[in-house]
């Protein structure tokens, strides 16, 4: 298939909608509330959660809760506990060594472990690089496999794209479209569930756009040429989030998350295709149809953490009108993470 090569600089031009017009087909009360219900979703904190820190090298690298650091140091010397003036803490012992791939093969042991018993599920065999913050990724303290990060409460970064293109409505004007996937039923998290065109998370050794590029093409077989042309970055959003419903009372686990917001505007002759088989089908959805898909209680939901990536862009975009109501609320809740 032939396609057209979108300028580099691009303008999506969006109608302004505002919660409080109610001539306007976008029209909703609760819709606001909505927004802050998908958001909150990605939030989930217990008021009475008890949580220590990880910290290997007086670096403050994670967040775990008491029961999950006793398991760990139980599971093997390569987890310890360590008492300060005020504190108790998780710490990597001696027999992990102080080099960062000594430290990356003790800790792996331990998490195949958990692995093998069934404690740690969705095994991805993909390496998250732990670091006390996003600027110490390119020299980690160690490697993590990703299904093992949020079991240490590390932080996790990732990259989120808006698939954008232009198409002609009823009435023959032009109106951004988003591009949305079908997730395959064989994922182990979200199976069938709709996602971003594409996604994922940051691995280690890959720059951010290295990344992009890399997953545009895995994922939705968008060449590299194409991506470079119509790629814009447009910031972050962050999420913290505690859970682990399968587990023992106590030890759920804290995902820590930032992740970097991109909008790819391709063109309307290119059709993205399914290569991993992580995804079943793509297909457009106008804003109108993403802003139903807010509510609580919509039949076809979008995985989770997209949504606070959507709701950046409909944002940024002036989809949704700065006077609506507790749009600064939206704001702050979007980086209710750390971004660090």
């Amino acid at each position: 298939m032939t396609t057209s090569v979108p300028p580099s600089q691009f303008h999506v031009v969006t109608r302004v909608y505002s919660s409080l017009d109610n001539d306007n087909l976008w029209y909703d009360p609760s819709l606001m509330d909505h927004m802050l219900y998908r958001i909150n979703e990605c939030n989930h904190m217990p008021d009475d959660i008890s949580l220590m820190d990880f910290v290997v090298d007086g670096e403050k690298l994670g967040r775990v809760t008491p029961n999950v650091a006793r398991r760990l140091c139980n599971t093997s010397p390569v987890f310890q506990l360590t008492n300060d003036s005020t504190d108790e803490t998780l710490t990597l012992g001696k027999s992990a060594g102080n080099t960062p791939e000594s430290r990356t093969q003790a800790v792996a042991s331990v998490m195949e472990e958990l692995r093998d018993s069934g404690y740690i599920t969705g095994w991805r065999d993909e390496l998250y690089p732990v670091s006390m913050n996003f600027d110490k990724v390119s020299t980690p303290v160690f490697l993590i496999e990703r299904a093992a990060a949020s079991l240490l409460g590390v932080m996790e970064y990732g990259v989120h794209i808006n698939g954008l293109v232009m198409s002609n409505d009823d009435d023959n004007k032009e109106e951004v479209k988003m591009w949305m996937a079908r997730r395959s039923k064989s994922k182990s998290k979200f199976p069938g569930f709709l996602d971003h065109i594409v996604a994922g998370g940051q691995p280690a050794g890959l720059s951010l756009m290295d990344n992009v590029i890399k997953e545009c093409e895995e994922e939705a077989g968008i060449p590299e040429a194409l991506t470079k042309c119509g790629i814009q970055p447009t910031g972050v959003i962050s999420y913290e989030n505690y859970g682990g419903k399968l587990k023992d009372k106590g030890e759920g686990v804290m995902s820590r998350v930032v992740l970097f917001c991109f909008d790819l505007m391709l063109p309307k002759d290119f059709i993205p295709t399914a290569n991993d088989g992580e995804v079943e089908s793509f297909f457009t959805w106008s804003l109108e149809d993403i802003a139903q898909s807010m509510h609580p209680d919509y039949h076809d939901p979008i995985k989770p953490n997209c949504y606070p990536v959507i709701i950046d862009y409909l944002l940024r975009s002036g989809a949704i009108s700065p006077d609506s109501p507790k749009y600064l609320e939206i704001v702050r809740r979007l980086r209710s993470g750390p971004c660090i």
